[in-house]
């Protein structure tokens, strides 16, 4: 007679399955531990429509290209919401689909808000547990307390310290929460006729306090603050859908000073970035910390130069001792210098005895990151010219060499090489990468850049406007123009359009500040003309002055 098998003498779990809390949409509220596992996941089942495009974003994961031949790595999505026929999916049917991956894969199955709160996670973990598939549980944020933070609404304060949630749609006592404490109400924007009446019915005031987020957490959040008994008409005049979370209570008064997320900058902008690919990262995060939602739209494509012998010839030529000075005007001339080192099989060491300058800040931070310390960076206006004018005159005395390394791209301006040669300096100008007009974007970016559905746009270079208005046509009259310095502006004004920003000094950063700046001024006019605030998208002029060629 066999025994029963113990727990410990059960079959080891054939697959894994991670339950993760995705939160209620910000990328970041993500957790740590989320972010960890869905780069090692082989297979993520999500949830909703905009999940895939959030993990993409966070992994650093681009989507395939139609037409690229590059191998694809990176995780396979499956759609846990819609079956192929684009009904949604059962809890049941849910669980079948996370066990038949999480059989033979490392499954995240990623779940709005957090797993085992208002979700279908406690159920699929349950089918997991029956076909022996080990699982673990990853807490995420709830939007139950995030998006009332984000509306600014702190659910309990010091005058009330009791809340409570409830999921509407059913059969609910509301007698029992006649009190003032707070309520969350889940699901109840089609229902809230019917509980506002309820509440009134049960004790509550009709003018107690009432706020309605949709959204919550993302750029298209909006709340509507309102009362009790005028909730549902309200609701219905703001066109409010689900998703959205009603906060009943006194603590919705504190929307007037605490609101934070909506009152951001640039909140809801859509702003178009046109860079290379490579460099487009730092700007579009810092536009997104101001409210706005970049769109990256490459074009310019950073390829080597067509005859690599004369970048051969001066590394070499730097290698022993040819030269006094380099000058970097660019990230991408460090890199491609740093390339053609690794080519050779050289390091940092070679620049011994050799001094370093730099166009500006951000190049002198490429430099830095190679293990290097720029002996030059202009203190003043940052660029070709601002370098000149701190370069000091060739000194026969002092300077053993007078022969400079100026690794550039091949439509760079004759500035620095005319202004070396004037204080003595002897240039070896040197094609280091050529900038190449990349492909015109999709028909619908093309459209939306010529129907004013981008409410801004930041040129961080002559190029980019050339190549922008080349590829996909002139922003519409109404878009926002923000350009990193003069010689931006100069071919902005070229090509008809007027500049509405234009950055103090040349740098992404500073360009990013001065467009929110921009856009806080515009907001504060709104608010003091008593009109509602309004994207620049939102508001068509009937034409952009054109401004006058110089």
């Amino acid at each position: 007679m066999t025994s029963p098998k113990t727990p410990a003498e059960k079959p080891a779990p054939t697959g894994w399955v991670s339950f993760v809390g995705g939160g209620p949409g910000d990328p970041g509220l993500l957790t740590v531990r989320a972010v960890e596992l869905l780069k090692a996941a082989e297979v993520i089942v999500t949830e909703a429509p905009e999940h895939e495009a959030m993990v993409r974003l966070v992994i650093g994961v681009p989507a395939p290209v139609e037409g690229d031949e590059t191998p694809y790595v990176g995780p396979t999505f499956v759609d846990g919401g819609f079956a192929d026929d684009g009904q949604p999916l059962t809890n049941a049917l849910r669980g079948r689909l996370v066990v038949k991956h999480g059989k033979k894969s490392r499954v995240v199955r990623l779940l709005t808000g957090d797993p085992f709160t208002y979700a279908s996670g406690p159920e699929e973990a349950q089918a997991c547990a029956k076909a022996g598939i080990g699982f673990e549980i990853v807490p995420g944020v709830s939007a139950v307390s995030a998006v009332p933070a984000y509306a600014g609404i702190p659910l309990t304060d010091k005058n009330h310290r009791e809340m409570a949630v409830v999921t509407c749609g059913g059969t609910v006592d509301w007698k029992q929460y006649a009190d003032n404490r707070t309520l969350v109400l889940l699901s109840g924007v089609g229902a809230m006729g019917e509980t506002a009446k309820a509440l009134m019915e049960a004790g509550r005031s009709p003018q107690t306090p009432v706020a309605i987020t949709r959204v919550g957490t993302t750029t298209e959040q909006s709340t509507v603050t309102t009362t009790l008994e005028n909730a549902a008409a309200d609701i219905r005049a703001a066109r409010v859908a689900p998703p959205a979370i009603i906060v009943v209570g006194d603590v919705v008064n504190l929307r007037s000073t605490l609101s934070w997320f909506e009152t951001k900058p640039l909140f809801g902008w859509r702003v178009l970035v046109p860079r290379t690919k490579e460099q487009a990262g730092s700007l579009s995060q810092r536009l997104r910390d101001f409210g706005g939602v970049p769109e990256e739209v490459p074009t310019i494509s950073v390829e080597p130069p067509r005859n690599p012998l004369q970048m051969d010839k001066a590394v070499r030529g730097l290698v022993e001792g040819r030269y006094e000075w380099i000058a970097f005007t660019s990230v991408n001339a460090v890199k491609a210098v740093r390339e053609k080192f690794e080519e050779y099989g050289l390091d940092a060491r070679s620049f011994s005895g050799l001094k370093i300058a730099c166009v500006g800040d951000k190049t002198a931070d490429a430099v830095k990151a190679w293990g290097l310390r720029p002996d030059l960076v202009p203190t003043g206006e940052q660029s070709a010219r601002g370098l000149v004018e701190e370069w000091p005159p060739y000194d026969d005395v002092l300077d053993p060499i007078n022969r400079v390394f100026l690794p550039r791209a091949d439509i760079a301006t004759e500035v620095l090489v005319t202004g070396l040669g004037e204080l003595g300096w002897e240039c070896d100008d040197v094609t280091a990468y050529r900038t190449v007009r990349a492909a015109p974007p999709p028909a619908p970016t093309r459209d939306a850049i010529k129907t004013g559905k981008f409410d801004a746009v930041v040129f961080t270079s002559s190029s980019t406007v050339r190549n922008l208005v080349g590829i996909a046509g002139k922003p519409h009259p109404s878009t926002i123009i923000a350009v990193i310095g003069p010689a931006t502006a100069k071919t902005a004004e070229e090509h008809g359009l007027r500049v509405d920003v234009q950055a103090e000094r040349p740098d992404v950063d500073v360009l990013v500040d001065a467009l929110a700046d921009f856009g806080a001024a515009r907001r504060q006019q709104f608010i003091d003309t008593g009109l509602p605030v309004t994207k620049p998208s939102d508001r068509k002029a009937s034409g952009r002055r054109k401004a006058a060629v110089k």
